[in-house]
């Protein structure tokens, strides 16, 4: 319990330390761009960059468990895309962003380091695996949503602005430079490897800063009805989902050692990944409903996360349903 509050309290305070910032210095919004700006285009890159090229490529090839991590992530976001259509009166753009409220789980912050305090180092490459894998298939999911907005464009055209933006993407470029870094086994002269360094450690505090200066200054007069089942689908949906995935496709391969499907599961449990509000902001859609979902999901996940980890050092949760 207390390698959990030592990791939660840190997320929780920088947040919390951003809003009372903005609810005391009373400056504009416009402020914020540039922080914004190193924020999507710079820091975070680094950061998704330098957690997959530190990762074995040979231990990163693993179709069988890739293809649960997947399977498990877009049934999620299927139906989060779902309910977002549905409450927001078929809006594309906003129910782009209420899908990765209800399946993109804080797998970049949260993750590795609640994984590893938690498992061990077993968790290491399993949520590497996730990561990768969650972050290539939203930053190619929402743009392209974003894309398909009706704007009476031809078919090729809307075609070629989808395979733009998913293509030049900052954090897409990122995640598959590292895994060809690692497939290559690239590393970086120390100067620069020290400077992505400085840029990943500097993308959790600023962007969590910068959420909760947005919640202070742009409040919600109220709770979307949307956020309570998004919410609920998130938080513990999408656990049940991806103990599924995983049976399933553990049967019909080798299967995997249990630290690999509990970080799955945990991983899993983890709230709305905080690039939902990069991506609102990045769009300028949805932008108070997803700051305030990452808020709200975030304080739910004290007790969604803590009773995942006690059923899974516990034993309590068969990492397999068809045995």
């Amino acid at each position: 319990m207390s390698d959990l509050f030592g990791l939660v309290f840190p997320f929780f305070g920088l947040i919390f330390l951003g809003y009372f910032c903005g609810w005391l210095v009373k400056l504009p919004e416009a402020g914020l761009a540039w922080l914004t700006f190193f924020i999507i285009y710079v820091a975070l890159p680094a950061l998704f960059y330098r957690i997959v090229a530190q990762t074995p490529f040979e231990e990163l090839a693993n179709p069988a468990f890739i293809l649960a991590a997947v399977l498990s992530t877009a049934t999620a976001a299927a139906v989060a895309l779902g309910v977002g259509l549905w409450f927001r009166g078929g809006n594309v753009g906003e129910a782009a962003i209420a899908t990765a409220v209800g399946a993109y789980a804080n797998v970049g912050y949260m993750g590795p380091g609640l994984s590893l305090a938690a498992l061990g180092l077993g968790a290491a490459t399993p949520a590497a695996l996730i990561f990768a894998c969650d972050s290539l298939l939203f930053f190619t999911l929402v743009p392209l949503l974003m894309a398909t907005r009706g704007r009476g464009e031809s078919l090729p055209a809307t075609l070629l602005l989808i395979a733009r933006r998913v293509f030049t993407h900052p954090f897409n470029i990122a995640t598959l430079l590292g895994v060809l870094a690692a497939a290559f086994h690239f590393h970086e002269p120390d100067a620069v490897a020290r400077m992505l360094d400085f840029l990943k450690n500097a993308a959790a505090p600023c962007a969590l800063f910068t959420l909760g200066v947005t919640v202070a200054l742009r409040p919600l007069r109220r709770i979307p009805i949307e956020l309570v089942p998004l919410l609920a689908l998130k938080l513990v949906g999408q656990p049940a989902i991806a103990l599924l995935a995983l049976s399933l496709v553990g049967s019909v391969s080798r299967g995997w050692s249990p630290a690999w499907a509990q970080t799955m599961l945990l991983m899993a449990a983890l709230p709305p990944a905080l690039n939902c509000f990069v991506l609102a902001r990045q769009y300028h859609t949805y932008v108070e409903e997803a700051s305030t979902a990452v808020l709200i999901g975030t304080v739910c996940s004290v007790f969604t996360v803590t009773a995942m980890l006690y059923l899974l050092r516990a034993g309590l949760i068969p990492l397999d349903l068809l045995q």
